[in-house]
């Protein structure tokens, strides 16, 4: 059995066709109504983007699934969790600061913002999943208390993960700092000959982890590295990296674990849509948005974040590249277009370990509506 995948295009020629329009269609196109009953708390999963970036769904999107969940009399909130780094997002207040800043104000969304894991991060449940890498995990209680969830999932590449969609708007999205820093159990290393000892990472460093040694060239306190990767964005020679062979997977496995414990207690009250519109070459938590690495393609929509995941990568894959951006490899259509950014990641690692777990299928149709 092969799960829908809901596809609006980025195309329009009137206003039935508008972009809000198509939010609204893909909503009901994809049975979301059918998460949501009434008086239900329902959690608008969305990343407010780093102070700096641009990239991330527009309020305006996301107004249109508060009104279809408010038409179906549920109880609308957007939320997300503290990051790991210090940066424009790592408390409560920094994070509705920033939130507003992008439009994320009532006015704008016309519902509540609330930050899911409390003031400073902290504030958890332990969700039981007995899976290989965690026997439970810690999720932002704001996320395990809603009875509804529909993740928003700006499409874009990462370093590490290779890109990001539902699975890691979940995973990462919605665990606790305590369970961020589970996932990020890995730390880059130095590679000496390649340390020009220009000293951007240890500017970026949120923990004051690296400094220049003796002989000018840096070096990483690993009991105080928290493995954000922020030094590896930053490095112009590529002389910060991680084991790709090993700590890549396991980030990736510890991330589709916690993902599953995101919504353990939701099944069939879960929903999300991939926005595949100014795919960036990094992570919303960068304070930068770079040029897309491909065209816009369009929306996305799905009850399952496995199916949806595989179907945004699939999608990005199959259009052409755009010349003179952060993509240096993989332009033709069917190249690995995350690939060609970050070229040591493989985007696509992480759903067959997803689907094993039982957190979807890799399975797909496309519907376009």
């Amino acid at each position: 059995m092969s799960e829908p995948v809901y596809f609006a295009s980025v195309r329009a020629r009137g206003p039935d066709e508008s972009r809000i329009a198509k939010v609204s269609r893909l909503f009901d196109a994809a049975g979301f109504a059918g998460c949501v009953a009434p008086r239900d708390l329902v959690a608008i999963k969305v990343h407010f983007g780093e102070r700096g970036c641009d990239a991330f769904v527009s309020p305006v999107l996301a107004r249109q699934v508060v009104n279809r969940v408010r038409d179906r009399g549920g109880l609308p909130f957007l939320t997300d969790t503290a990051t790991l780094y210090r940066g424009s997002r790592s408390n409560a207040v920094d994070h509705m600061t920033i939130a507003v800043e992008h439009g994320f104000s009532f006015a704008t969304v016309s519902c509540p913002v609330h930050i899911a894991d409390g003031l400073a991060g902290r504030c958890g449940t332990e969700v039981r999943i007995e899976r290989k890498h965690f026997q439970a995990v810690s999720i932002a209680s704001g996320i395990v208390e809603a009875d509804s969830l529909i993740g928003l999932s700006h499409v874009k590449g990462h370093d590490v993960a290779g890109f990001g969609g539902a699975i890691k708007n979940l995973g990462m999205g919605c665990a606790t700092k305590s369970g961020k820093q589970q996932q990020h159990a890995v730390r880059p290393l130095v590679y000496e000959d390649f340390c020009e000892g220009c000293g951007r990472c240890a500017g970026i460093c949120p923990t004051g982890a690296i400094s220049l040694g003796v002989d000018g060239r840096a070096e990483i306190d690993r009991e105080t590295c928290i493995g954000c990767f922020d030094c590896m964005n930053v490095c112009p020679t590529g002389a910060l990296d991680i084991d790709w062979e090993s700590d890549a997977g396991l980030f990736l496995e510890r991330m589709a674990e916690y993902a599953l414990g995101a919504v353990k207690n939701k099944e069939g009250k879960v929903g999300f849509l991939n926005f595949l519109i100014a795919v960036s070459p990094d992570c919303d938590c960068v304070a930068w948005s770079d040029a897309p690495i491909v065209p816009d393609i369009g929306i996305l929509a799905s009850r399952d974040p496995v199916a949806i995941d595989q179907a945004s990568l699939d999608l990005v894959n199959r259009g052409t590249g755009i010349a003179g951006t952060r993509l240096a490899a993989n332009h033709a259509a069917g190249g690995d277009k995350f690939r060609g950014v970050h070229p040591k990641t493989d985007g696509g690692r992480v759903l067959p370990y997803a689907e094993e777990i039982g957190l979807g299928t890799r399975r797909y149709h496309l519907v376009e509506v």
